[in-house]
């Protein structure tokens, strides 16, 4: 990961109150490596899941880098009740 890179935290409880916020927070971001800060997240609900799939979409389509970092146990495997995972979740760098 560069250094370079934007650091977004993700609230502790990414449910629907926080999910608008977190959108709002990303959209000016599109296209700039980011990385999110999942360390003091506890809960990821489906409202936040919606959020991230849709960023990683976003950045993927920008040809940009999104990482998320310091995934906990707990919201793992709220991903995998839902089918995902982490990687899910980030982009991949596209090549130059």
């Amino acid at each position: 990961m560069s250094d370079a890179s934007l650091r977004v935290p993700l609230p502790e409880r990414l449910d629907l109150p926080a999910a608008a916020p977190l959108r709002e927070a990303l959209l000016p971001l599109v296209g700039k490596p980011l990385v999110l800060d999942a360390t003091g997240c506890s809960t990821i609900g489906t409202p936040g899941v919606q959020v991230l799939l849709s960023a990683a979409r976003s950045w993927r389509e920008a040809g940009a880098l999104l990482s998320v970092e310091g995934v906990s146990p707990a919201c793992e495997a709220q991903l995998a009740h839902l089918g995902l995972t982490t990687d899910d979740l980030c982009s991949k760098e596209q090549a130059a």
